[in-house]
């Protein structure tokens, strides 16, 4: 049977199992355009939850309480590593062994300044996607942890191309196309998107 809300998924959304769709919490959703509202609500909702509030972005308990906080009121498993496999992604036995691996190494290049504050919060921010902890929501989870740790290093938020990449559109195609080439171990593309 046909599930009308993740019928309009492309190819670079990650595809849920059928106990996590019935996960969602808001019963009046039934069109994807209303389930990324829904997620922009709560997403909005977390951000105001971090405005003034002492954090530091390596470390994996606030990662899981962020992903809560922006997905919480959505999806009973936000905050809640996955533990099934993806079409991207590491398995899911390896996500608190990956995570914690990324985040060492983070603190190792901010540590030696291996590389400039933009290229680390890049790097960690595709870390994570590549990892990609949660059932769902990791591309924006990792914008924004992006987002946060270049903040932490003295520099500002990215504007990931100034447009939403929730929906599938020309710049959405670009990013993911960026995230492809770092999977290649080439970050350029990505650190020049994240700046564009």
């Amino acid at each position: 049977m046909s599930d009308p809300i993740f019928d309009e998924d492309d190819d670079a959304n990650t595809p849920l199992e059928a106990d996590e769709r019935e996960a969602l919490i808001p019963s009046y959703i039934t069109l994807r355009r209303e389930l990324n509202e829904a997620e922009q609500v709560n997403i909005a909702a977390a951000m105001k939850w971090m405005r003034g509030r002492q954090r530091d972005v390596l470390d994996e308990a606030f990662l899981r309480e962020l992903h809560k906080r922006m997905f919480g009121k959505t999806w009973r498993w936000a905050g809640q590593y996955r533990t099934t496999a993806r079409n991207i992604g590491v398995n899911a036995y390896r996500i608190g062994v990956d995570l914690a691996q990324a985040i060492d190494d983070t603190k190792f290049w901010i540590a030696n300044s291996t590389f400039p504050a933009d290229e680390i919060a890049i790097r960690f921010s595709h870390r994570l996607v590549f990892i990609h902890p949660f059932p769902n929501g990791n591309g924006r989870f990792s914008r924004l942890v992006g987002d946060l740790l270049a903040m932490q290093l003295g520099r500002p938020p990215f504007s990931w191309g100034s447009q939403n990449l929730v929906d599938a559109t020309t710049t959405r195609r670009a990013y993911v196309e960026a995230l492809r080439a770092a999977d290649a171990h080439d970050l350029s593309p990505l650190i020049a998107f994240a700046r564009s």
